[in-house]
């Protein structure tokens, strides 16, 4: 039994579906959470600024005592994993990208596999890379959708939103002229789109959800280990760089339930022991 929190951070509160997945699986587990909402988004910035920024939100969860880190950001995933491995040998690490391109895989039947994401995640062929090595994939077809992260932030996420629609429609035409029968969701943000996303794809198409991917992962080998905490329910932190000024209202949107537990503004540049684990 490890009584340790799990650690989970974002650029936003995109993460939060890996937290709402998490929270279903392993009910008892305790999660400190950081959404880095006054640097938010990543996807539009340059790798060295995403390494950066990704390594002052781990130094700060591993200076939490957490027993495993989940990088529910693709944009990090894809641009810092290696430099966020390197902070710590004594936990285990989670990324978005491998968990759901073995999903993917999975579940073509034709070897046609789309990717939606930031503008980083796609430039930086992280999920091509990944779906090479599961040697399913014929195809993959990828885009860049920069402002389906701000219609998420803002609470555009109906069908019914005429703009939504337009937006959603513009974007997956090319995967769909592709033919593509799975579809990777690659950013935390978009299962809030999920239905708009649906209607646009088709009933055929498999849509992949990173987050909860990555989130069943972990249970799974949280629970084969042995890792599990205790058998109280477990306690939710949450932390952001921004004001917490609306975050329970918005935080809920993501978790799909009422927001429980702490929650705390942190400056991430100047916090001694962020600096003490990243070195300085």
């Amino acid at each position: 039994m490890d009584s340790r929190p799990i650690g989970v951070f974002d650029s936003g509160l995109g993460g939060l579906t890996a937290v709402k997945k998490l929270i279903q699986l392993l009910p008892n587990e305790d999660i400190v959470y950081l959404g880095d909402t006054g640097r938010v988004p990543y996807g539009s910035r340059s790798r060295e600024t995403i390494v950066k920024y990704a390594r002052e939100d781990t130094a700060f969860l591993l200076s939490q005592n957490v027993k495993a880190v989940v990088v529910a950001c693709n944009t990090a995933s894809a641009a810092a994993w290696r430099e966020i491995c390197a902070m710590s040998q004594e936990i285990p690490f989670y990324n978005v990208v491998t968990p759901a391109s073995l999903a993917a895989a999975s579940a073509t039947q034709n070897g046609k596999i789309g990717v939606i994401g930031t503008v980083a995640t796609v430039r930086s062929g992280a999920y091509e890379r990944a779906l090479a090595l599961t040697g399913k994939a014929r195809a993959v077809i990828q885009v860049a959708a920069p402002l389906l992260v701000p219609l998420v932030e803002n609470g555009r996420t109906s069908p019914d939103d005429v703009v939504v629609s337009t937006i959603v429609r513009e974007y997956v035409e090319p995967i769909v002229r592709a033919g593509a029968d799975a579809v990777i969701l690659g950013c935390t943000h978009y299962p809030l789109l999920r239905a708009a996303l649906a209607r646009a794809f088709g009933g055929d198409v498999a849509l992949i959800d990173s987050a909860a991917c990555t989130a069943e992962t972990l249970a799974r080998d949280f629970t084969a280990n042995g890792q599990t905490g205790s058998a109280l329910p477990g306690t939710r932190r949450y932390f952001v760089t921004d004001s917490t000024e609306g975050f329970s209202e918005m935080a809920s949107r993501f978790l799909e339930s009422d927001l429980t537990g702490e929650i705390a503004q942190i400056s991430l540049e100047e916090a001694p022991e962020i600096k003490h684990k990243l070195g300085g």
